[in-house]
């Protein structure tokens, strides 16, 4: 693993994301039960926003909860949905030491009406944060936020307010539920799997991925600084030769 001083500070990411995955598979291992799993998940958690943080990352966003997840036992459902809400509560004091501000993205109107109170609670406390905006994506999939950008575009297009000669990737972009973040620079999967899993996909076409079989309750800030330094490494061409990137720098 690297630490803080090897990476280079006048080249980080501008934007990481995390698919926090492998928290049921850690908790079958210590003979537990699922919900074992995402509380011990919270370490993880607060190791990689401090990283973010100490590292001057602009934005870092959390594959916290999925469209597809509300399918799992309902149990799980109910202890995820009160976990997150006093994890956050739990770890307000480190947000505020490090001036992280919280954001979401996702079906907000969909959670719990505690939950959606006690988010909105957090956020309004950490509103004038000006460090690492930490985005959590809850009730959120890629092709429901596609579906959602384009129910929109229709909706303008027949009251007149857009034209077909206005459609190209750029107005789409502004349709997303991301259109105030740029793009990844950098996304993180821990658990073993090479997958997006229906995430950030209009999005990630250009980011740099960064897989581990690491299980995300055993993730530490040194996994984070070691998955930096190795985006680091790379050349990122945006479809130019090398020696066009190399010419440019």
């Amino acid at each position: 693993m690297k630490t803080i001083e090897d990476i280079d500070k006048s080249r980080v990411p501008q934007h990481v994301a995390i698919i926090m995955d492998g928290n049921g598979r850690w908790a079958m291992k210590q003979d537990q039960i699922r919900l074992f799993g995402h509380q011990h998940a919270m370490t993880a958690v607060r190791e990689s926003v401090q990283a973010a943080s100490y590292l001057n990352i602009k934005y870092l966003t959390l594959y916290t909860f999925s469209t597809e997840n509300w399918n799992r036992p309902q149990d799980e459902v109910d202890g995820l949905m009160n976990l997150i809400v006093s994890a956050l509560e739990d770890e307000m004091p480190m947000m505020i030491e490090n001036h992280v501000k919280l954001m979401t993205i996702g079906e907000f109107d969909r959670l719990p009406e505690h939950s959606r109170r006690k988010l909105q609670e957090c956020m309004d406390i950490l509103k004038d944060n000006k460090g690492t905006k930490m985005i959590l994506a809850l009730s959120y999939s890629s092709r429901w936020e596609v579906a959602h950008a384009l129910k929109s575009v229709v909706r303008d297009a027949q009251a007149g307010r857009l034209s077909e000669e206005q459609v190209n990737e750029e107005t789409l972009r502004n349709y997303l539920v991301t259109k105030d973040f740029p793009d990844p620079d950098l996304l993180i999967r821990t658990g073993g799997e090479l997958r997006v899993s229906n995430f950030l996909l209009w999005q990630l076409a250009y980011t740099e991925f960064w897989f581990t079989d690491l299980l995300w309750p055993d993730f530490r800030r040194g996994h984070f600084y070691q998955a930096v330094y190795d985006y680091q490494q790379r050349q990122r061409r945006y479809g130019k030769t090398e020696a066009q990137v190399e010419e440019e720098a």
